[in-house]
C-alpha cells in the first residue's frame, strides 16, 4: 500500500485548483465569448468598458478625492462648500454632488430609498448590498442596527445622520483620517 501524507496532497490540490477564476468570472468569460461569437458583443467594447471602470471611473477617484482633504484644507473647506465644483478640479465630473463629513460627533451614511443612485464616477459600481431593498428600508429606520452588521459600533453620543440619494443629487461621505497617518502624503 502506498503512504500519502494527507497535508502535501492537500496542498498540491490547492495548488492545482487556485489559479483557476472563480465561478462568476468563468460564468462571466463563458458569456461574453457566446455574445461575441453570435456577433452581439464587440470585444473592443468589452476592453473599452474594462479600461474605462479600471482607469478613469471609479474607487480610485474617490479614494484620490477623499485623500486630498485629508491633505489639503483649502480643498476640503472647497469639497464640504461645493462639492461639484471641488472634484471639478481633480478632473472628475459629477454634477449634483454634495459632500458630508464623518466627524467624532456624527456619523452620516447614505441610502437611495427608491432604487440605487450612486456616484458611480467617483465610486465605481455600487455594491450589491446598496441595492437590496433590506438595506434601503432599514438604513432609514435603524441606521445604527445596519452600521452594527458592518462592525461598525459607534458610541451612543455619535449622531447618525442618514442621507437619500437621489437621482438629481448624490452624497459623498469624507471619512475621518485614519490614526497615525498625519505624515503621509
Amino acid at each position: 500500500m502506498i503512504k500519502h501524507d494527507s497535508d502535501t496532497v492537500a496542498d498540491i490540490h490547492h495548488e492545482l485548483h487556485s489559479h483557476l477564476p472563480a465561478e462568476p468570472a468563468l460564468r462571466a468569460k463563458a458569456l461574453e465569448s457566446l455574445l461575441v461569437e453570435k456577433g452581439m458583443l464587440d470585444p473592443k467594447a468589452v476592453d473599452a468598458w474594462l479600461e474605462a471602470y479600471s482607469e478613469r471611473i471609479g474607487p480610485r477617484n474617490g479614494a484620490r478625492v477623499i485623500a486630498r482633504s485629508w491633505l489639503d484644507a483649502d480643498f476640503k473647506a472647497s469639497l464640504l462648500d461645493d462639492a461639484s465644483s471641488a472634484v471639478q478640479t481633480l478632473g472628475y465630473a459629477q454634477s449634483h454632488l454634495i459632500a458630508v463629513e464623518n466627524t467624532e460627533q456624527v456619523h452620516n451614511l447614505v441610502v437611495c430609498t427608491l432604487c440605487s443612485c450612486y456616484p458611480t464616477g467617483l465610486l465605481g459600481m455600487p455594491p450589491s448590498w446598496y441595492k437590496m431593498a433590506a438595506y434601503r428600508s432599514r438604513a432609514v429606520r435603524d441606521p445604527r442596527g445596519v452600521l452594527d452588521e458592518f462592525d461598525v459600533q459607534l458610541p451612543p453620543q455619535v449622531e447618525i445622520r442618514v442621507w437619500d440619494s437621489t437621482a438629481e443629487l448624490r452624497y459623498l461621505v469624507v471619512p475621518q483620517r485614519p490614526a497615525g497617518t498625519e505624515g503621509w502624503s
